[in-house]
């Protein structure tokens, strides 16, 4: 689902506009990398949470060449599915997997 499909979904759902809804979506996503950016946690109750994890220097190698490189420290974003999230697609029935 991409982010206009998804602000479809709510305007259909709700008495706004679809770019009423789009601009609510667009503020809704910039407020959580807002929050992770000045490296808050954001806690959504019932779907997940999301935070800044940090990854170490390591040594890494170039796949075309096979020589040793160094990958410097980072930060990268992480997502924790919620129990009622986790509980819901588990527990779905009818679902598309065989």
């Amino acid at each position: 689902m991409t982010k206009a499909e998804l602000a479809e979904q709510v305007s259909e759902k709700i008495s706004l506009t679809k770019k009423e809804t789009e601009q609510i979506v667009s503020i809704i996503f910039g407020s959580i990398t807002n929050a992770l950016n000045r490296g808050d946690k954001v806690e959504l109750r019932g779907f997940g949470s999301f935070r800044i994890r940090h990854r170490g220097s390591r040594e890494g190698r170039n796949p075309k060449t096979g020589m040793k490189v160094k990958v410097p420290p980072k930060k990268v974003p992480f997502f924790r599915a919620g129990k009622e999230l986790k509980e819901m697609i588990n527990n779905k029935k009818g679902s598309q997997e065989s």
